[in-house]
This record gives C-alpha cells, structure tokens and sequence, in this order.
C-alpha cells in the first residue's frame, strides 16, 4: 500500500529549494563523478531544481544524454528554465516508484533520495530495471542516526533532531539508509555490490562552514514548519531550536559530519 504520508513530508515547500540549488556533482556526489564517462546515458532521479544534473550532463559530453526526473513540477519548470543552455540534458516530471524507461541508461542515480521513501526497495528495483544490462546503479544517502558534532549543540537542537528523526520514522521513513542500501540493492537484484563512504564532514576553518554546518537551521525552518503543524514540536520550541543552533554555529562549533554513503550495483 502507498505511504501518502511519506510522500507528504518529503515535499520541499518554497525556498527550501536552495539546498538544492547550492549542490555541484564534484562537492555533491564525488563517487558519481568518478564513473561518469563520455557517451553515457544517465538518469538522475530526484533531480530537484537540476543543479547536479547540469554537470552529468557536461561531464557526459555532447554525444551522451542525461534525464532529470522529479516529482515536483515546481522543480522541473525551474530547472528546465535555468539549465536551457545545456543541450543534452532533459528534465521530466515522473516517479520513482514507476519508471517507464526500460533498460535505457547506461548509469541510473539518485542522491538524498531514498532516505524520503516508505518502500526503498521497490524504488531500487525500479531502477535497476531502466538501466541496461551491464550498467550501474548509483545512490548516494545518510545515515542520520551517525551525526556527530564538535562540541555538542544547545540541548534545544537535540530535543529538535530527536523530533525530526520520529517525525520521519513515523512515517516509515529509515534514518540508517545508508547502512542498509548494500542488502537492499542486493535484494534488488544488483551484483557486485559494494560502497564508498562520502562523508560531509565540515570544521570551523572551511570558508563555507557557516553555510555547510548551518543546513539543521535551515530544516528547523522549513521542515520545522512541517513537524509544527503535525504536533511534533510547538512553534516556539522551533523558533528558539532555530535561534539557538544558528548561534551555536557562529560561535561555537567547531565540527560537523555527516554520515553518508555511495552505494552502487552492476545489471546483470
């Protein structure tokens, strides 16, 4: 049976979308980056607003293609307008869990992607089916029972991420994906199994940290939004979550990581 409650929480809502937008193929998905090759045929899945799915498409070359697939309109007319420039690289509005190209790509991908998905495993068997026989399946996704801070944040972040973690698991959502895509992509159907840690890990010193560490301030205030309207925490338990971290990120912390894996498979 279809999780509609799932697939409610995992919608991105307005400017929540520039996360996405601020992502590169080289900083964003670095083991895709590695198989990519010129000539190839690649679906990216989950493609938001295209930024990642720009690049495949340039690192691919003029005589590949790449399909960027989403469920969000919203996103596809954004990333339609904003990539227009890129000749081989279309963008669809589709779902993961039915994908009418059969056996067509040489490399099917997604990133962040599965960790939002009630049925991972129909999803994977999804895409193991659109890609040709010989060719790879790539997913990219976090274990988000394995952060680690340096040093710990306000107690307020704590009861928030703590929220966040029952508000997806209620929803049949797996918070330790990453660690478990090697048997799923196995029970899948896909051989020659293995991944590749990614973590994103972030110190004081990274010119950006501010903006790397400070992406739980920006879930407090988009997904928070969400998690207030369903009773999992009270808006003000947001607002001050929210304050708090932010000024724990401009003035204490020290570190940041990520828990995060590259998983991927062969079609036989």
């Amino acid at each position: 049976m279809k999780n509609h409650t799932a697939d409610r929480r995992a919608v991105i809502y307005g400017n929540q979308s520039s996360i996405l937008d601020k992502r590169t193929l080289h900083t964003s998905h670095k083991h895709l980056a590695e198989r990519l090759e010129p000539g190839m045929t690649v679906l990216d899945i989950g493609c938001g607003t295209g930024a990642i799915t720009r690049d495949i498409a340039i690192a691919v070359g003029d005589q590949g293609k790449v399909v960027g697939l989403d469920n969000n309109p919203a996103f596809i007319e954004k990333a339609r307008a904003m990539h227009a420039d890129i000749p081989n690289v279309q963008f669809e509005v589709g779902n993961i869990y039915d994908l009418e190209k059969k056996e067509s790509f040489d490399l099917v991908t997604c990133a962040r992607v599965i960790q939002w998905l009630a049925d991972p495993l129909e999803a994977l068997k999804q895409m193991a089916l659109a890609t040709k026989v010989g060719g790879r399946v790539i997913v990219l996704d976090y274990n988000h029972e394995k952060i680690k801070w340096d040093p710990l944040p306000p107690k307020s972040t704590i009861d928030f991420y703590s929220a966040f973690l029952k508000w997806r698991a209620d929803a049949g959502m797996d918070n330790a994906i990453a660690d478990n895509l090697q048997r799923l992509f196995s029970d899948a159907g896909l051989t020659h199994v293995h991944g590749t840690a990614q973590h994103e890990e972030t110190i004081r010193e990274d010119t950006n940290f501010e903006d790397r560490a400070g992406i739980w301030a920006d879930v407090m205030a988009g997904r928070g939004i969400q998690m207030v309207l369903e009773d999992y925490i009270k808006e003000e338990e947001r607002v001050v979550a929210e304050r708090e971290y932010r000024e724990w990120v401009d003035k204490k912390a020290e570190s940041q990581t990520m828990y995060l894996l590259a998983v991927e498979g062969i079609k036989q």
